[in-house]
């Protein structure tokens, strides 16, 4: 049975201690799911005002507005549909024990690039190799 972490709430991953202990895995983790909840209730409520706001507007100017705002709120959530899967990536690699760790290089990522982007895959480095031979082959 796993042992349930106190974490209060203050508390911030720092480089002075073992990378991805115990403590700085429970953190990374409810870091994700408060972040995947959050997404899921704006995605719930988006549905029922979807839902709520099917309505039959006369004025066709009003309507090819509504018809912009809605298409661009389902792109909206399907960006944020992807970014729950990536969320839900990232809790495996905690499960797995792969958390924290480049997937190019095997280096640690560090805290301060965790801390900003949680579903960080890449250390900097890495990102911003790949980020320039994205950028090369599209100029093709």
């Amino acid at each position: 049975m796993k042992q349930e972490l106190f974490l209060d709430d203050d508390y911030r991953p720092a480089e002075d201690e073992p990378f991805m202990n115990d403590r700085q895995t429970e953190y990374f983790r409810r870091k994700l799911i408060q972040w995947k909840n959050d997404l899921l209730s704006d995605s719930r409520d988006t549905i029922e005002g979807l839902q709520h706001s099917t309505r039959n507007i006369p004025d066709i100017a009003d309507r090819a507005s509504e018809e912009t705002d809605r298409a661009l709120e389902l792109r909206t959530r399907d960006r944020q549909r992807k970014l729950v899967a990536k969320i839900d990536s990232a809790l495996r690699r905690i499960d797995n024990g792969e958390y924290g760790y480049c997937e190019e290089t095997g280096e640690p990522i560090s805290l301060k690039r965790l801390d900003a982007r949680p579903i960080a895959t890449l250390s900097l480095e890495a990102q911003e190799r790949h980020e320039r031979r994205e950028k090369v082959h599209r100029d093709d």
